[in-house]
C-alpha cells in the first residue's frame, strides 16, 4: 500500500462515516426514530475520525508536508465531506507521490525515525495504531458525549 492509496482509503472512510452520522441525525431529529442511528453512526465515525488523524500524520511525515498542510488535513476531517476534496487537492499538487521512505537522509529527524519504524513493520504498527485509537476512543466514551447547555 502506497502513501497515496492509504490516504485515499482513509479519506473515503471518513466521508462514508460522515454519511452514517448524518443519516443517524436525520433519523433522530427529523423522523423522531430514537438515537440508535446517532449512537451507531457516531461511534463508527468517531473511531474512523481518530484513525484518519493518525493516517494523515503518518502520510504527512512521510511526504514531508508543511505543518500548515498537516493542520489543513486534520481540519478537513472536522468539516463534513471535506477529506476527499482535500485528498484530491494534495494529490494534484504531487504531495502524495512516491513510496514510503525507509532510510534517513540529511533532513531526517525524530519524526522520520519513528516513521521508519512504522514502515519497517507495517502489520505491527497498524496493530499498535488501532490499539492506540481504540484506547483514545474508549477514554472518550468514558468521558461521555458533550452535554448540551440548557
Amino acid at each position: 500500500m502506497t502513501p497515496r492509496s492509504l490516504f485515499r482509503a482513509a479519506a473515503v472512510a471518513e466521508l462514508v462515516t460522515w454519511t452514517l452520522l448524518i443519516a443517524g441525525m436525520v433519523l433522530k431529529y427529523g423522523l423522531d426514530a430514537g438515537d440508535w442511528g446517532v449512537r451507531i453512526g457516531g461511534s463508527i465515525h468517531g473511531f474512523v475520525f481518530l484513525a484518519y488523524l493518525v493516517v494523515t500524520t503518518v502520510v504527512a511525515v512521510n511526504q514531508r508536508w508543511s505543518v500548515g498542510a498537516l493542520l489543513l488535513g486534520w481540519v478537513s476531517a472536522v468539516v463534513p465531506y471535506a477529506t476527499v476534496p482535500f485528498e484530491v487537492a494534495v494529490a494534484r499538487r504531487g504531495m502524495l507521490e512516491g513510496p514510503w521512505r525507509r532510510t534517513a537522509d540529511e533532513r531526517s529527524g525524530l519524526w522520520d525515525r519513528l516513521l521508519f519504524l512504522v514502515v519497517r513493520r507495517p502489520v505491527v504498527s497498524a496493530g499498535i495504531g488501532l490499539v492506540a485509537v481504540a484506547l483514545v476512543f474508549g477514554g472518550l466514551l468514558v468521558v461521555g458525549p458533550p452535554v448540551p447547555k440548557g
